[in-house]
């Protein structure tokens, strides 16, 4: 092959990283999920090991356990020292059944479901505009048929919940606050992150009566029964009841525009005057330029439900719209921000 480089071809103005990422992703990130499917970080618990001996323990040979492990500690879930591979910070906060931010739940929520996220479930999800989980459809309406298929989910909810939970009642003053009605609440976590943080906050978990159930076995678990109720019913639907905190967290974006309308403006004919609504989303920027994670958050709610992800410009306009005052939008926890409102 000739050295010469034809005058007529010009050189790339800019590297192929991007296009090289995109491979990647498709390829690395899918490393996780198979080391977390075969337990390698609760293996990795109590002490670092070779790779001899994680070989062993998963009863795979070395190419391939060095190939998982090399994108893990890549990405910054496993150090490797002196020969040894061990849990980072990042592995034990959230990698951990024994965390309580435990996040695998929802890791083995999207193994289960890993379908959805195929190169044809979300060719099709684009094409038809249309959900693709559990084979198409409502994914709530599978979770009344399917029992099972709604505890997976709620455990998914709660483990993707737990520690932004515990930090955006704290973002603003929330102290003068004395109910919060969780809507759509799922597991609870965020009632007993507010509980937890707001010691004279009592709540409220509203969503359909066998989410509460799985609920209440968290709130248990938190010895948070005297402060946090449950309420079964359909938010679409039924009464609402008394609060001056109304909190959504990831609701919006299971919803079209028009639907999020309605919630807001149910959540303004309910709340106090002088009460607050919060809504917890990863947000886009206000001209969808990014950034990526919540860009592929939308991609996510492409396969799952039938919403998007919204900027908070548009979040804030709903408010507006409804009526809503003082409209503040401020980050949270990672990549996620509070839009709140008053009524005044």
């Amino acid at each position: 092959m000739t050295q010469n480089t034809s005058p007529n071809i010009p050189i790339p103005r800019v590297d192929d990283r991007p296009v090289w990422d995109v491979v990647f992703a498709v390829y690395g990130y899918p490393a996780l999920l198979l080391a977390h499917r075969l337990k390698v970080f609760a293996f990795l618990a109590d002490n670092p090991r070779t790779l001899t001996e994680i070989c062993d323990a998963l009863n795979i040979k070395p190419r391939p356990a060095e190939a998982i492990l090399t994108v893990a500690t890549s990405l910054g879930f496993l150090s490797l020292q002196q020969g040894r591979y061990a849990l980072t910070a990042v592995s034990e906060e959230y990698l951990l059944q024994t965390s309580p931010n435990y996040f695998g739940f929802l890791w083995d929520l999207m193994i289960d479901n890993y379908q959805v996220c195929s190169f044809t479930s979300l060719e099709k999800a684009i094409l038809t505009d249309s959900p693709q989980t559990y084979g198409g459809g409502s994914i709530y309406q599978s979770h009344e048929e399917q029992i099972e298929l709604l505890h997976r989910f709620t455990s998914g909810m709660h483990s993707m919940s737990m520690a932004s939970a515990l930090v955006w009642p704290g973002i603003l003053d929330f102290s003068q606050h004395r109910i919060m009605l969780d809507i759509g609440g799922s597991s609870g976590a965020h009632s007993i992150g507010a509980a937890l943080r707001l010691p004279d906050l009592q709540a409220i978990v509203l969503d359909f009566p066998p989410v509460c159930e799985v609920a209440e076995g968290y709130i248990v678990e938190y010895n948070l029964q005297e402060r946090i109720k449950t309420c079964g019913a359909n938010i679409w639907n039924d009464h609402w009841p008394s609060a001056d905190l109304h909190f959504f967290s990831n609701m919006y974006h299971d919803w079209p525009p028009e639907k999020c309308h309605f919630l807001t403006a149910k959540s303004f004919r309910y709340l106090e005057c002088g009460g607050r609504i919060v809504i917890h989303e990863m947000l886009c920027n206000d001209d969808k330029t990014g950034p990526f994670a919540p860009a592929a958050f939308g991609m996510m709610m492409m396969g799952w439900t039938e919403g998007k992800q919204y900027s908070g410009l548009e979040l804030s306009a709903m408010l507006q719209e409804i009526g809503f005052t003082d409209i503040q939008i401020h980050k949270a926890f990672g990549y996620y921000s509070i839009v709140t409102g008053r009524k005044p």
